[in-house]
């Protein structure tokens, strides 16, 4: 068994379709911790015999995620009646919706579901089904992210539009003294926004923050409305079937609010946090200064990778770095794949980061907010201190 070239994402195969041409950045091309990360990843796989895409686990995994999400949204409109069954109801049904996009959809997208293609496309639309649009987030996610991580201007994921401010480069602004405390607002409203605009806006301007992409045409614009129907049915159009618009309401927006707090606060832990790099290119070119490899080590951080639980619940995603290396490898593998990871890292003088806890990375992320919303010149004081 021997892995397929882009099982390592490479970068050529992504930049060769993200953005206009002026915008392509070009990494390093000095491939060695890639190509030797590539011959172990691949070693073990001979050796264990173990399938990269469709695990057994992984089928089992999808099955119990869907009726997890079935049960709870039957028994949230059909069955609850008083408010004691309503509230943890709903926010049971945020953790189902956020447990799909982790698990079923994110490996689908990244085509590490399956080998067959069909299937990575059918499983891919279950985001559609929790109201996301599945073509806009391969674009936002698979292209733009994994390929330029955490560099300002070229990864939509660390831009809030002037609300905060997640990386050094972007501007100052007096409000963001605070926004240690208010962003947690904004990432329960998250979910909200994608469902009700941000998939519209992108799709008009034909551009995903500063980034062009091809609008959906064909079948891909008819998934992507057809998802959109399908989901303002299942959240709207049946339930107030049976229940008053305002309960539809509060119970769409408690569900909202798990779901947009849990997704945004995963990927904050991931890349948001005061350990991980904000790299821009070098000055009066379009080159980063490391390999693409590299730079994905240096912008990522795990956490919690010790903990089954929420290993699970996550869809590996407490395995960033990992993920960010071995895009197109089930999750499934990741706590096995860490080891070889690291030791590949420690061998090449490449930091590989992590926080110990699921606290200690919230903590990073808090603390990364509050330095960059401190004053410009108070961080030129520190530096010259």
């Amino acid at each position: 068994m021997t892995l397929k070239q882009d099982t390592l994402n490479w970068p050529e195969s992504v930049t060769s379709s993200a953005g206009e041409a002026g915008r392509k950045l070009r990494f390093d091309r000095n491939n060695a911790f890639q190509t030797e990360l590539r011959r172990r990843v691949d070693h073990y796989f001979q050796q264990t015999g173990q399938p990269q895409r469709d695990c057994a686990a992984m089928y089992c995994k999808t099955a119990v995620i869907l009726l997890w999400f079935a049960a709870t949204y039957g028994l949230l409109v059909f069955v609850a009646q008083t408010w004691w069954q309503v509230v943890p109801l709903s926010m049971f049904l945020g953790l189902a919706m956020a447990a799909i996009g982790f698990n079923i959809q994110h490996d689908a997208s990244h085509q590490a579901y399956s080998d067959r293609p069909w299937l990575n496309q059918l499983m891919a639309l279950t985001m559609d089904m929790v109201g996301g649009s599945s073509y806009v987030w391969y674009w936002k996610h698979h292209v733009f992210h994994h390929t330029y991580a955490n560099i300002a201007g070229y990864d939509a994921d660390v831009s809030l539009g002037g609300l905060g401010r997640l990386t050094p480069h972007q501007p100052w602004l007096k409000v963001y003294q605070w926004q240690h405390l208010y962003l947690w607002m904004l990432y329960g409203a998250m979910a909200i926004n994608w469902h009700l605009y941000e998939d519209f806006n992108a799709v008009i301007r034909g551009r995903i923050g500063e980034n062009a992409f091809p609008r959906p045409k064909g079948w891909d614009l008819v998934k992507l409305l057809g998802g959109k129907a399908v989901f303002f049915t299942l959240a709207f159009g049946i339930p107030l079937m049976h229940h008053s618009i305002v309960t539809v309401l509060l119970v769409y927006g408690l569900t909202t609010l798990v779901l947009g707090v849990v997704l945004s606060l995963v990927f904050q832990l991931a890349h948001c946090v005061d350990n991980a790099e904000f790299p821009l290119p070098l000055p009066g070119s379009n080159c980063m200064a490391s390999a693409w490899a590299i730079h994905q080590v240096e912008t990522t951080v795990n956490f919690s990778r010790h903990n089954p639980v929420l290993t699970w619940f996550l869809g590996g995603l407490n395995f960033q770095v990992e993920h960010h290396l071995l895009p197109r490898i089930c999750h499934i593998h990741y706590p096995a794949l860490a080891p070889l990871v690291q030791a590949t890292c420690q061998e090449f003088g490449v930091t590989y980061r992590e926080h110990s806890s699921f606290l200690a990375g919230v903590g990073s992320h808090v603390r990364w907010l509050q330095q960059l919303g401190r004053p410009p010149e108070q961080w030129s004081e520190e530096a010259a201190g």
